[in-house]
């Protein structure tokens, strides 16, 4: 990648606090969150992997999610607890790239992901009898390679469109890690044409998915509404009450955060923000799909007894 400023080599990253006693603090809490956030996804994937009942197409878009979870969130915390615990709050450049990179690809991925997990419930509920043909593994996984495909194309795009803004001077970044908010605000000629690329990412990223998940669940009402029961009205909306939930959180402080123009950034509010879509909702999503889940509950246990029967 051709670099417009050859004089900024590096980034510093200011993080949350400049008081050791509170970085030391953070680092325990982020080691306890992304020790959990590892174990669970982990052990979710390797629920859904070995248990022949969750091979279904919902567990399999649940799986790919907690492995979107499991490396966005090492995209992140590895250099929040090492910036914690040392002196040098340096990124190189190459490195800040490879950040950007990696967290714009598996965020911009998870995106589509959840776009179409709200579109396999929306034929679960809808069309029950026509579900085994319509999210057929070839679709599941066309789906899925879609979502990858389309996240790696626009974080390659807006990458290469970012670094190759010219930084001239201070080299600062007053976030913990390396984002298009605060790298915008170092660069000092950010041209129309990075503004109208920049708003046609987040357009197709972020706001098409989530008309994407809100047309799919207008079709999901109309079809619960028509159920008659109002058991089988409860039990048709806690198939999708965990992706309604995960939606929630991970749209929520994204399109906080990215939706805003440029003019009404407050990066020191941002900062706050940030971290429940980058370290807590990776931490969170395994908790969501197995604890409101009885097939996850049942796969766990039977995995514990398992265990302890080889003991």
């Amino acid at each position: 990648m051709e670099r417009s400023n050859h004089t900024v080599t590096e980034f510093i990253l200011l993080g949350f606090t400049t008081d050791p006693r509170r970085q030391l603090v953070l680092f325990v809490v982020f080691l306890g969150v992304y020790s959990v956030t590892v174990a669970g996804n982990t052990t979710l994937i390797m629920l859904i992997c070995n248990d022949s009942r969750l091979h279904t197409p919902m567990y399999f878009f649940i799986g790919n999610l907690s492995s979107l979870d499991l490396w966005y969130s090492s995209v992140y915390t590895p250099k929040i607890l090492i910036t914690c615990i040392s002196k040098d709050k340096s990124i190189s450049f190459a490195g800040c790239v490879a950040q950007l990179f990696f967290s714009a690809w598996l965020g911009f991925s998870e995106c589509y992901l959840l776009a179409a997990m709200a579109y396999d419930r929306c034929v679960a509920i809808s069309k029950p009898l026509l579900y085994s043909q319509a999210m057929s593994i070839k679709v599941g996984t066309f789906l899925v390679a879609a979502s990858y495909f389309g996240g790696f194309i626009n974080s390659s795009i807006i990458t290469k469109r970012t670094f190759v803004l010219n930084f001239c001077g201070d080299n600062v970044i007053d976030d913990f890690f390396c984002d298009v908010p605060p790298l915008v605000k170092l660069a000092c000629d950010v041209k129309e044409s990075y503004q109208a690329v920049l708003y046609y990412l987040m357009a197709s990223n972020i706001i098409t998915p989530t008309a994407l998940i809100l047309a799919s669940y207008l079709f999901i009402i109309a079809a619960i509404l028509r159920i008659r029961s109002t058991q089988g009205r409860l039990k048709a909306f806690s198939t999708c009450s965990s992706h309604l939930i995960s939606v929630t959180l991970y749209y929520g402080s994204i399109l906080y955060i990215y939706s805003r123009p440029s003019s009404s950034y407050s990066l020191e509010r941002d900062k706050v923000v940030s971290p429940f879509y980058t370290v807590l909702f990776p931490m969170l999503n395994p908790m969501i799909y197995s604890l409101r889940n009885e097939d996850v509950k049942e796969a766990l246990k039977k995995f514990f007894r398992l265990a302890q029967s080889e003991l």
